[in-house]
This record gives C-alpha cells, sequence and structure tokens, in this order.
C-alpha cells in the first residue's frame, strides 16, 4: 500500500478517525491516514480502504462525509484502495440504518434549495451547469443514441443500445401510442425518445428542453432522419407547453422540477392533456422523503431532488388524474450505470484532455456513487402511467405492455401511418 508520509497524526487525529467511522455507521471500511495509521471497526472484513493524505481533509469529512468525501476524492486529497462500488455500497447500507440528524447537513439542504431554486431563469442555469458539458463528453460513455437515462434490459445480457431501444419501446407500449398520435415531452434530452416515437409509431411530437446544445443536436438529427415534419423540438421550459396532445410524458424531467413547483407541474400536464389522453412520467425517487446528496447538488446535479413516491403523486393529486401502473426500475438503473461507467472508464484519457483530471475524478464518483445508491436501494426508478380520473377507455391488464412485437410489425406500422 502506497503512502505519502507528511507530518505525523496526533492522538487527536487518531480519536477523531474513530468517530468519523461512527459517523458513516460503522461500516466496515478500513480508514487511513497519511501517516500510515489505519482504523477499522473491530470484528469486521474491510469492503476497502479510505486514504485521507491530509488533516484538513479529515476535519472537513467530521463536519459533513458526504459532500467533503466527494470533494477531497475529486482533487486526490482522498484515495480509494480496493472496489470503490462495493464500497460505497457497504456504507451506504450503513448509514441507512443510523438516524440522521446532524445540523450541517440540514442547514446546507435548506441553503441549496434556496440557491438553486428552479425557477424560470434558475432552471435554465441549473440545467445549463450538468447537460451543457457539450455533446462530445457525453458521446464517450453513451450509447450512440444519447440516452442519458435508465434503459431496460430484457434480459440482462442486453448491450446497452439494446436496451435503450426497449426503453423506449416500453415507454410507447405504456402510452398505447397509435399512428397519428400528438404527443408532447417535457425534458427530452437530445431528442431520442421523439424521434423514435414518430420515426417507430407514427406520432407527431412536440419536445420541449432549455438545453440549448442539445436541442440543436436533436434538430439536428430530425433533419438527418428525415423527421423534421414529425417532430418539433422547442428550446423552452415545461411551464410554457399549450396545446391539446394526446399523450404527455417526460424521461428523467422530474428531478429538475423542485417538489415546490410539483403542483405547477401538474396544471401544465392537466392542460395540454386530451380528455382520453394517457400521461407517463420516469424519475428517481426514494423510499422515503429525504434531502438529496449534498455533493451531488453542490457538483453535480444543482436543483435536483429525487421524491419518495407519494410526493411524487403531488403532481397528479391535484387534478384528479388517476394513477394506472407504477414500475420500479431500480436494478435497470444500477446495470445501466454500470455500462456507462465502463465506457467512460475506458474514455477517461479523453475526458481528462477536455477537462482536468479532477473533473475525472469526479465524474467517476459520480457514476460509482450511483451505482451503489441503486444498488443499496438508496434510489429508486419509478414509471408512473396515468390518466384523467373519469377516463373508462384504461386498459383492462398490462398485456400491451408486455406483447413484445417483431421487427416487421413494427416496420409494418410505420408504413401504415405514412400512408
Amino acid at each position: 500500500m502506497s503512502r505519502l508520509i507528511a507530518n505525523k497524526s496526533t492522538a487527536l487525529d487518531r480519536w477523531l478517525t474513530g468517530r468519523l467511522s461512527s459517523a458513516i455507521g460503522d461500516a466496515p471500511v478500513r480508514l487511513a491516514l497519511w501517516d500510515g495509521f489505519e482504523y477499522c471497526p473491530a470484528g469486521t472484513v474491510p469492503a476497502g480502504t479510505v486514504i485521507i493524505r491530509k488533516r484538513s481533509a479529515l476535519l472537513k469529512l467530521l463536519l459533513e462525509p458526504e459532500l467533503y468525501f466527494g470533494d477531497g476524492y475529486s482533487a486526490g486529497d482522498i484515495e480509494v484502495e480496493g472496489d470503490l462500488v462495493g464500497m460505497l455500497d457497504t456504507v451506504y447500507r450503513a448509514v441507512s440504518r443510523r438516524p440522521t440528524c446532524r445540523w450541517f447537513p440540514a442547514l446546507l439542504a435548506r441553503w441549496s434549495s434556496w440557491a438553486q431554486a428552479n425557477s424560470l431563469r434558475g432552471s435554465r442555469r441549473n440545467i445549463h451547469h450538468h447537460y451543457d458539458l457539450g455533446t462530445n463528453f457525453y458521446q464517450l460513455w453513451l450509447d450512440p443514441q444519447l440516452l442519458y437515462t435508465c434503459a431496460y434490459f430484457r434480459n440482462p445480457c442486453d448491450t446497452l443500445e439494446q436496451a435503450q431501444i426497449a426503453k423506449m419501446d416500453h415507454v410507447c407500449r405504456k402510452l398505447q401510442l397509435q399512428p397519428g398520435a400528438t404527443v408532447v415531452e417535457a425534458g427530452c434530452g437530445w431528442g431520442a425518445l421523439a424521434l423514435h416515437m414518430a420515426r417507430d409509431y407514427g406520432a407527431i411530437v412536440k419536445a420541449f428542453n432549455i438545453s440549448r446544445d442539445q436541442i440543436n443536436y436533436a434538430r439536428w438529427r430530425a433533419k438527418q432522419e428525415g423527421l423534421s415534419s414529425r417532430v418539433e423540438f422547442i428550446e423552452d421550459d415545461y411551464r410554457n407547453i399549450g396545446g391539446r396532445h394526446e399523450a404527455f410524458v417526460s424521461v428523467g424531467m422530474l428531478e429538475h422540477v423542485g417538489r415546490e413547483n410539483y403542483r405547477e407541474l401538474g396544471s401544465v400536464i392537466h392542460g395540454c392533456l386530451a380528455d382520453k389522453g394517457r400521461g407517463f412520467v420516469h424519475f428517481i425517487g426514494r423510499n422515503r422523503p429525504t434531502a438529496m446528496s449534498s455533493w451531488t447538488t453542490s457538483r453535480i446535479f444543482p436543483g435536483a431532488f429525487a421524491p419518495a413516491l407519494r410526493e411524487a403523486l403531488e403532481v397528479f393529486e391535484g387534478w384528479d388524474f388517476s394513477v394506472l401502473d407504477v414500475e420500479n426500475l431500480r436494478l435497470h438503473y444500477a446495470r445501466t450505470l454500470e455500462l456507462w461507467l465502463e465506457r467512460y472508464e475506458r474514455s477517461r484519457e479523453k475526458v481528462a484532455g477536455m477537462f482536468n483530471p479532477d473533473f475525472v475524478r469526479m465524474w467517476r464518483l459520480y457514476l460509482t456513487a450511483s451505482i451503489a445508491s441503486f444498488r443499496s436501494g438508496s434510489m429508486q426508478l419509478f414509471q408512473v402511467t396515468f390518466a384523467r380520473g373519469q377516463d373508462n377507455t384504461v386498459p383492462w391488464t398490462r398485456e400491451h405492455i408486455y406483447r413484445w412485437q417483431d421487427d416487421s410489425e413494427q416496420e409494418g406500422r410505420w408504413i401504415r401511418a405514412m400512408s
């Protein structure tokens, strides 16, 4: 084990190391200081070793482990020996068994909620921070269609490309899309789902997004594929959606809305969904209400919030929408992230060339911590399908969701839609 010998650790440093272990639920993790001193809870087999290179990093970890572990790891002041995903999974499971009532994280969460509020201007700032890093960066590790949301694995051995196409089909079947159906999508990313709905299901789509980079790319793709007449990509906020549509779809956007805006989102859906329309929302959630990771909202996703299922239902309850189907794809997201991480690691030299080594480590931690969160059950992936409460044309069973059509049927449907 490599060691950077600096000032000798003091008795206080060593005592504080034990307190840090307690703060992370006495997880079976070895903590090592800059001079080689090690601490591990008695009677445990360590899942990994966290090497703290500086006294300042140790003190920050004691103040707020989650935030300053991320910062320290990104800066190289903290290193991990062993399987990073496995170690984080172990820590998350240990921490989940302990009450969280520390004053500093609560204060930080309140400040972040105020500073990163998802107002019209704030949403643009928050989205720009994450999604406008450059399409060429995301092309290094996403699938060729740039789907940046949970895939759907009909088989665990499916490729990322197969699983992302299966996800889009899964969404379209839940919406019961038919040729000529009018669809509005809130938060369309780089446009893959909107183009899929138009190309493979014959839908007419209006897709909204406030990331200029993503909208420009989506418009380019639509032109390349000859779909500009069937898909309109609109650079605007979801709050400005108008018209009446037979389907409303949102994949991976609710996390950026902010709970304080859920009723407003419900009002938008109420205003734009036809009387016998279908709605679909796909989002990262939690088992119970709690704040997002302080490091994630500070460094990766400003303004993000992952709701418990009952919190997300606030979107629908004020407008008498009926929830038709709820599905949890937690392990599908873990698998999606594993495949993203593999591709990211293969491209780390290119990422370093675009940004810097700190950025490489920061995004490695983001992807690995996300895998651990879904594996440990800290995070969930919900898909909710809904319709108006008085609509009696809802399906009797789930057969339409799981009846997989072969390519010839898909192609025939598209030909009929175009004729």
